[in-house]
């Protein structure tokens, strides 16, 4: 509330201060990052609040359902920009299987668990090509070790590299609870935001073999825009046309 620097988490005395802040993050977003034409009408801006609540909480993943085009991958973006997060994505081409899949994983669990960094791994529907992925996401959501995910010879790197950590810590100092010290870190500062279309049967049938998708998840439901938001959309984006 005091500022993106400042984490102070309390209630706005009005929408107009909360529309203040959202506009001052989302144009230093703008100046660091790709732009985003963002209009934040209210339904937006509480979306933004509900999605940096959940991913501001450890081991929270949020889980957005809405139709394309409804807003999600960029509300998710300014989100986790406000609550000082590295947004990852995958890059999926003819090529990308599980081993980049797990690669990528990889990187991410390094960077959370060994760097201490805050990370959302921002996931759509369309990204997952095969559905083998989703064993991978499930394991990341329900408890944060996905299994196999790492060679041993990569585990007893990362056991070396938490260690002065964990002693810092006051912990034991033994590979056990290395790793449990790494994996509570990767829970800490991993969250996963999935994108996922309510629309036909594909969201129904991954949820019904993937139970983490949703019974680890806080679901935000994206509703059709309501006609005060359409109307300020069109007002901006006609605002400089001469009628």
């Amino acid at each position: 509330m005091e500022g993106l620097e400042e984490k102070k988490y309390d209630q706005f005395g009005s929408i107009d201060q909360l529309s203040d802040r959202l506009a001052e993050a989302l144009r230093e977003y703008n100046d660091t990052n790709a732009v985003m034409d963002l209009v934040l009408f209210e339904d937006a801006m509480k979306h933004v609040c509900r999605i940096t609540r959940i991913i501001a909480a450890d081991a929270g993943h949020a889980l957005l359902v809405g139709v394309g085009g409804s807003g999600k991958q960029s509300l998710a973006r300014l989100s986790s920009f406000i609550c000082m997060m590295t947004t990852t994505t995958i890059m999926i081409s003819s090529t990308y299987g599980l081993n980049d899949l797990k690669t990528d994983l990889q990187v991410m669990y390094n960077k959370s668990g060994l760097k201490d960094e805050g990370i959302m791994f921002l996931l759509t529907e369309g990204q997952i090509t095969n559905e083998r992925f989703l064993v991978f996401i499930n394991d990341l959501l329900s408890s944060g070790e996905i299994a196999d995910l790492f060679a041993n010879e990569d585990k007893d790197g990362i056991v070396n590299g938490i260690r002065p950590a964990v002693k810092s810590a006051g912990i034991l100092d033994s590979r056990d609870n290395c790793w449990n010290f790494y994996i509570s870190r990767v829970r800490k500062n991993l969250h996963m935001c999935l994108c996922f279309s309510p629309v036909g049967d594909g969201f129904r049938n991954k949820a019904r073999k993937f139970p983490a998708l949703v019974n680890c998840t806080v679901i935000d439901w994206f509703h059709p825009w309501p006609e005060d938001a359409l109307l300020s959309v069109a007002s901006k984006f006609l605002a400089e046309v001469e009628m």
